[in-house]
């Protein structure tokens, strides 16, 4: 229960330091690191507009959405220590998970009946299918190396005292924040601050959602950022360490994430979108690199 409540804590601080540290950077003092989740609460608090074109999925799909993404904390492990919902196997249900409120999230654009929403959707959907392997490839390699599939069993199996274990985690970290912003739909893939409808990708496909089911999908935004920053983090939780260590430590990976998201939009351009799916393929291909290593390290490698 512990690492879920962590990552829900800190996922609501999330957004606004992202803020915070992009009105920094442009010289600017910005909002207060509250604000981004207190216009969540403004939305949550309001009701919903639903157009006389949609049906049903369209008022179910952001809930399906936000239960996903609150579904998967479950799985998150604390170092050494199970998340609250742990078994063999909880690796593939938790990527499935993650699918399962994508595709809901895609359906819920695709039901509003507008060609703009239609087209985002389609790059959203080009997207995650691109970054799903990376994803795969990395927890499968590792999945390999501890000989289990389960997020507990892989964390609990994984030592820092070894420099190869270093470069691997360094080599997972930078991946995982790149997913994340792909994900997310964040620079350089998308830019959560255009208003163009030609150029959006998460913005345009919920541009016909209001009110609490707005609210639940910004949420539920905020909520992933927090899973993939805690992923991270347990690569580097020290081992048979106190539990308010442990915790600080934790907190403070989910935290530094979040400030490097606010540095990398602050000085990265949106790439053209033609360039989205080579950079996002090279995701897996870091992946892969890792992959190679986990088979020389097991002697795999023939």
């Amino acid at each position: 229960m512990i690492p879920a409540a962590l990552i829900i804590l800190t996922s609501l601080l999330f957004p606004g330091i992202i803020v915070k540290v992009k009105a920094r950077v442009s010289g600017r003092k910005g909002p207060g690191l509250l604000q981004p989740i207190l216009d969540i609460i403004r939305l949550l608090r309001k009701g919903n507009v639903y157009s006389t074109t949609t049906s049903i999925i369209f008022q179910v799909s952001p809930l399906i959405y936000f239960a996903t993404i609150l579904f998967s904390i479950f799985f998150i492990p604390f170092g050494d220590a199970a998340g609250l919902i742990s078994f063999q196997g909880d690796l593939f249900l938790f990527i499935y998970l993650l699918g399962l409120g994508k595709f809901f999230l895609i359906i819920n654009a695709l039901d509003a009946g507008s060609g703009f929403e239609g087209m985002g959707a389609n790059r959203e959907a080009l997207y995650s299918m691109l970054a799903e392997p990376a994803f795969i490839i990395l927890f499968g390699t590792f999945s390999m190396m501890a000989g289990y599939d389960s997020f507990y069993e892989i964390f609990a199996h994984w030592h820092l005292n070894s420099s190869t274990y270093l470069v691997l985690s360094l080599l997972a970290s930078y991946v995982l924040v790149q997913i994340a912003m792909v994900e997310n739909s964040r620079l350089p893939v998308d830019d959560p601050k255009t208003h163009l409808e030609l150029t959006m990708v998460h913005e345009v496909i919920v541009l016909d959602n209001s009110g609490f089911d707005l609210g639940l999908i910004q949420l539920a935004n905020a909520f992933k950022f927090g899973v993939f920053g805690a992923l991270i983090a347990n690569f580097i939780l020290p081992e048979h360490q106190v539990l308010w260590i442990r915790a600080l430590i934790f907190i403070g990976v989910i935290f530094l994430f979040a400030v490097i998201v606010g540095l990398m939009e602050s000085f990265r351009a949106r790439l053209k979108m033609e360039k989205n799916p080579q950079f996002i393929l090279t995701l897996s291909s870091i992946a892969a690199i890792a992959f190679l290593v986990a088979l020389i390290i097991t002697n795999k490698l023939l």
